[in-house]
């Protein structure tokens, strides 16, 4: 069996990462999945949440922000709408964001205006999150 996969992790932005990868683990709509070459086959949505992928020998993480993933035994493609190292993440940025959101909910809105706003602070949080990570 081969040690590793083909992955690409596409951003509306910009081809984030194209290359051989050992392992990836990331947040599915039902929980975490780790891939590994061989894999079975598989596509599944992904929520806003982390990601991270092992280059030779090496954990990158990111954070991601919706998105979906096809998974076939020498590949796997993740498209997202945004995906940063913890590196790259503005942490004052975020921390208005949330903060932004978090009194944003505390107002009257519609129902789609709650799931907006939810929807925002809960990629302000993960970005937070990420931030904190080792990066490379």
């Amino acid at each position: 069996m081969a040690k590793t996969f083909h992955l690409d992790i596409i951003a509306t932005d910009r081809v984030f990462f194209q290359g051989e990868c050992e392992h990836l683990v990331v947040t599915a709509i039902d929980g975490k999945l780790g891939i590994l070459p061989g894999h079975q086959a598989l596509v599944t949505s992904l929520p806003t949440g982390e990601l991270k992928y092992l280059v030779d020998g090496k954990w990158y993480y990111a954070a991601i922000s919706e998105g979906f993933m096809e998974v076939m035994p020498d590949f796997a493609v993740i498209l997202a709408d945004t995906c940063e190292l913890p590196g790259e993440i503005d942490i004052k940025r975020a921390e208005e964001a949330k903060r932004r959101a978090e009194e944003k909910l505390r107002q009257k809105q519609s129902i789609m205006e709650y799931y907006h706003t939810e929807a925002a602070l809960n990629r302000a949080i993960n970005r937070l999150k990420i931030s904190q990570k080792k990066f490379n």
